[in-house]
């Protein structure tokens, strides 16, 4: 069989599934979604994962229901060809909490349509992912087109506090074993071929106490603290700044947190503070924290009394972007391609579920509808014409990856 046959057997199989998406029902679905409320915490999700799966087991999807703690369960729907490879479309139905009411001009729990945005916490922090990966599954499966592998669509809870009895669970009890996973979050239908690393950092400072009007009898633990600050700043900073990679911001450090002090007239002899440690592909997150140890122990050498503990605040994760030949990739610029939509792969900042699977060392990527700069906030909106590009270009990819169309990719 020639190339150009195969080309057109897999334009037929992308146009019969593109067939099955209808505008009115994907976003009938995604307001269902965006009005069950879903915050975590505490994290209670099952409206909406009802939601969610009584639409797959409609479609045909073997759906299942799974977790450790019962208002946090996760859907599991399965479609296809279970001798075969698996896809699976990853996205979270917990979202954060809206802060003051007052704050918003839109019902937060409404999903209110206003030119051609819905509106509602979240809307695209990540129930638009959520949204566009049922709806795209829903899609391959009405259609009947033939498959050599099997898409799970996997719609977790807990994504928003770390993810332990979400993805988390999912990789660590093996529900399913993906060859590639597809992370549905904000990324403006670019393709995110992985995620920073992360070494969050724990630096704390111990001193000795005195009255606070004879300072020079203690060991001032918040001075010392603001040395090594100093420290990082000047010495560490700088050096972050220079670590690059093509497809990411640089790596980088934040001091978000700290605490310290035991009166106001008494020397404080413990304080810390919280680092925010960012990494690109090829930073060690072990060394990471290595590094800010030095540099904190040289600031206070020489300061009587002071010790300081520098320790990871959480298990550090590695940057694992997926190479840009990699079919998954391969398939989601493709389906991009087809859709007129970028052709150029990026990386993705923020922390997602994604991290399980990739460190599990299944190829994850992230793509989905939304800037990530509306999540989190007041009135948090999401494009509908997003949504459906994202819905159009997950069920494409699922065909270039799983169909059974001799293999073919454009």
């Amino acid at each position: 069989m020639s190339e150009t046959t195969h080309r057109h057997q897999l334009a037929d199989l992308e146009e019969r599934v593109l067939s099955e998406i209808r505008e009115d029902e994907v976003v009938a679905f995604h307001r269902a979604i965006v009005q069950a409320p879903s915050v975590n915490p505490p994290g209670d999700v099952r409206e909406a994962h009802a939601v969610a799966l009584e639409k797959t087991r409609e479609a045909g999807f073997d759906a299942r229901s799974v977790g450790d703690l019962e208002e946090m369960p996760n859907l599991v729907a399965t479609y296809g060809d279970l001798n075969g490879p698996t896809l699976c479309f990853n996205s979270h139905l917990d979202v954060v909490p809206i802060g003051e009411r007052s704050a918003w001009r839109h019902d937060p729990w409404g999903a209110e349509i206003d030119g051609g945005r819905i509106y509602g916490r979240g809307a695209g922090d990540a129930k638009a992912s959520v949204a566009a990966q049922v709806m795209a599954g829903v899609a391959v499966a009405r259609s009947g087109i033939p498959l050599k592998g099997n898409l799970v669509v996997n719609e977790v809870a807990d994504e928003e506090v770390g993810g332990v009895h979400g993805a988390g669970l999912m990789v660590r009890e093996r529900y399913f074993t993906p060859d590639w996973v597809i992370i549905g979050e904000q990324t403006r239908n670019q393709v995110a071929v992985g995620e920073k690393g992360s070494a969050g950092t724990e630096v704390v400072v111990h001193g000795r106490t005195a009255h606070g009007a004879l300072p020079w009898e203690g060991a001032n633990a918040i001075e010392a603290m603001a040395e090594i600050i100093v420290a990082l700043r000047r010495e560490l900073w700088p050096r972050l700044a220079e670590r690059t990679h093509p497809f990411f911001h640089p790596s980088s450090a934040s001091i978000n947190m700290m605490e310290g002090g035991v009166k106001a007239n008494v020397v404080p002899d413990r304080a810390s503070f919280y680092i925010d440690r960012r990494l690109v592909p090829d930073e060690n997150p072990e060394e990471c924290v290595a590094e800010i140890d030095r540099i904190a122990r040289a600031a206070v050498d020489g300061m009587p009394g002071i010790r300081v503990e520098v320790r990871p605040a959480y298990p550090g994760n590695w940057s694992r972007p997926v190479p840009v030949e990699d079919p998954l990739v391969q398939a989601m610029m493709g389906a991009n391609a087809r859709l007129g939509l970028s052709t150029e792969p990026t990386g993705f900042s923020m922390a997602t579920d994604g991290r399980f699977f990739a460190k599990a060392g299944f190829p994850t990527i992230i793509y989905g509808p939304g800037d990530p700069s509306t999540a989190h906030i007041p009135d948090e909106w999401v494009g509908i014409d997003e949504i459906m590009e994202a819905t159009r270009a997950y069920a494409i990819a699922a065909v270039r990856l799983i169909g059974a169309y001799d293999d073919v990719v454009e």
